[in-house]
């Protein structure tokens, strides 16, 4: 099995396992939410169906690219929640500060595994779905 065709089946599990635990334990992220970021709850279930959605669309070959930038535009869009964790803490989770510091480089990190995996132009279609 190509390296490829593996990344797609782990990326697409670790942003669908992600997505459903937005639903499962909605009180981590809620906890991460800066005070100027409007309706919470709202946010939490927008995040994580976008998360399922992206995970779903990286296994469909005709989807990969455009889930791929869709998942690329998500992990942009709650950095800033990392940063204000890594800034005030995380309330209800005992995690040593300078540990949600080091939470900070794995963004770009997941966002260079996404471009890998269902981005980059010169990748041939793997035939998963």
């Amino acid at each position: 099995m190509k390296l490829r065709t593996i990344s797609i089946g782990a990326l697409a599990l670790f942003f669908i396992a992600s997505g459903i635990n937005h639903f499962v334990n909605p009180h981590t992220y809620l906890a991460m939410m800066p005070d100027w970021l409007p309706r919470h709850e709202a946010m939490n279930v927008i995040s994580g169906a976008a998360e399922i959605a992206g995970g779903l669309g990286v296994l469909i070959r005709r989807l990969r690219r455009l889930a791929g930038w869709g998942l690329m535009d998500l992990l942009i869009a709650v950095f800033p929640a990392n940063i204000h964790t890594a800034l005030h803490g995380w309330p209800g989770v005992n995690i040593p500060r300078w540990l949600l510091w080091l939470r900070l480089p794995v963004q770009p990190l997941l966002m260079i595994w996404v471009w890998w995996t269902a981005i980059r132009p010169d990748s041939r279609p793997v035939a998963m779905a």
